[in-house]
């Protein structure tokens, strides 16, 4: 399956919320040494905020991504993660990955990416297959979980924030 591309996903002033609220100074992020995986070469970091890990909401904020949920069909969830990269001079790419690597690519098939865009700028998803997607607020692109992808930074905002869905329909 390629990734399915849904622009406008949520209605203008749910998005407006959710994107005025995790640009700001009261939402919390936490810094990570590595983007992709441990070993990853270079000095590479992010910020991230977990909402959802090991079957259980483990942020106050969780609630904020209700219209998402009512969106998406979802029948379990594996885990909710936003990235937040900082400006670069120039655009940099990550490695290639999948979010869901507790599982075996034959078990990830299985499972659902979804990516929602928080806001524009001129960073991009990249596929294996080749397919690249501009970083366009609300924004969501949607793919089998083991479907090999990476992100890039960007140069022209201060910041790329997306959020990383992954989950069994």
């Amino acid at each position: 399956m390629n990734p399915v591309i849904i622009d406008g996903f949520l209605k203008h002033d749910e998005f407006k919320k959710l994107q005025t609220y995790m640009m700001s100074p009261d939402f919390q992020w936490r810094f990570m040494p590595v983007i992709s995986h441990i070993n990853e070469k270079g000095n590479k970091f992010q910020f991230v905020h977990l909402f959802y890990q090991n079957c259980k909401p483990i942020s106050p904020d969780y609630s904020i991504l209700t219209p998402v949920f009512r969106a998406i069909e979802m029948k379990s969830l594996y885990r909710i993660k936003a990235n937040l990269l900082t400006r670069t001079p120039k655009i940099i790419e990550n490695e290639f990955h999948y979010d869901v690597s507790d599982f075996t690519p034959e078990q990830a098939k299985h499972w659902t990416t979804s990516i929602l865009y928080i806001n524009s700028n001129n960073g991009y998803t990249k596929f294996e297959t080749g397919a690249s997607f501009e970083s366009i607020e609300n924004r969501l692109v949607t793919f089998p979980a083991n479907l090999k992808h990476t992100g890039s930074s960007c140069s022209d905002e201060k910041v790329k924030i997306v959020i990383n869905f992954n989950y069994f329909t």
